[in-house]
């Protein structure tokens, strides 16, 4: 099993942005999730709000090194803008889903920018200055394990195997709906790394995984939601693949599909490396 892609979203939703190699910290990908928008009332926004956001090129220069800013902000019909790492000034307290987080205010030019692209007034970009105050909520976490503005674990995993059969399976459901549906790319579930996978969803049963020179545990599946319903070049919305994921892979409550990772420590994985998971112990017999 190899890596095949990787990827890093240096603002919260925005476009993927591939990478031959990348910078592995405890907190994640080296520029992965480092910036990401709240609205008037202190609360996160992503896709799921504003769909546009997914097709926003961001970029640092990690991932293009003609950017000389922090960071550089793209979209059609908006001129391009650099962003300078805010120094000093005060934390703006604003809520993830459950979470009380903290960001450095980007700036008035950042924030018009956003609000130009979505014709809402109350955007403001932040800055995730110190990933270390934002401890993780996951029983495979380790008091020093910490992350920035990842929704819930450091780094997202997805198996081309699996999203294969995943495929198969919303085009046997188009069949019957005499439907023509494009293959789901691999861009629509947002992942830091891509394995060409063995069998569908062997990753269900990793405990941890070596990557290259880099370990890391495996922290549970992840929980879909509408933003993989987001065309990432139309921008429009569809039923897939939640709907077959409703029909194939839910568990409780929620509809998974990949897997997310806690690294063990710092290091540098490439495209190429070679992908060893630790499968988890068989519970014993009663």
């Amino acid at each position: 099993m190899r890596l095949t892609d990787l990827f890093v979203h240096p603002v919260k939703s925005t476009a993927p942005r591939p990478l031959p190699s990348a910078e592995v910290l405890r907190r994640g990908l080296a520029d992965d999730r480092s910036w990401t928008l709240v609205d008037g009332r202190g609360v996160m926004v992503s896709a799921r709000e504003l769909p546009a956001l997914v097709g926003v090129v961001t970029d640092t220069p990690v991932t293009d090194p003609a950017t000389t800013a922090a960071l550089r902000l793209r979209a059609p019909g908006q001129p391009t803008l650099s962003v300078d790492v805010p120094r000093g000034g005060r934390l703006t307290d604003f809520t993830m889903f459950s979470e009380h987080l903290q960001g450095l205010p980007a700036g008035a030019a950042a924030n018009a920018w956003f609000r130009s692209l979505s014709g809402r007034d109350d955007l403001s970009l932040l800055w995730c200055d110190d990933p270390t105050r934002r401890r993780l909520a996951n029983d495979r976490a380790t008091p020093h394990d910490h992350t920035g503005y990842a929704d819930a674990a450091p780094v997202s995993l997805v198996s081309r195997a699996s999203l294969a059969l995943l495929n198969e399976w919303i085009a046997q459901g188009a069949e019957q709906r005499q439907e023509e549906p494009e293959p789901m790319s691999v861009q629509r579930f947002r992942p830091n790394l891509v394995v060409d996978g063995d069998e569908p969803f062997a990753e269900d049963g990793w405990d941890a995984v070596q990557i290259g020179e880099v370990r890391f545990r495996v922290a549970g599946q992840i929980s879909r939601c509408v933003i993989t319903t987001v065309d990432p070049q139309a921008l429009t919305r569809g039923k897939e693949p939640l709907r077959t994921l409703a029909r194939h892979r839910r568990r409780g409550r929620g509809l998974v599909f990949a897997v997310e990772l806690i690294p063990e420590g710092p290091g540098t994985v490439r495209v190429g490396d070679r992908v060893s998971p630790v499968t988890r112990p068989a519970a014993p017999d009663r």
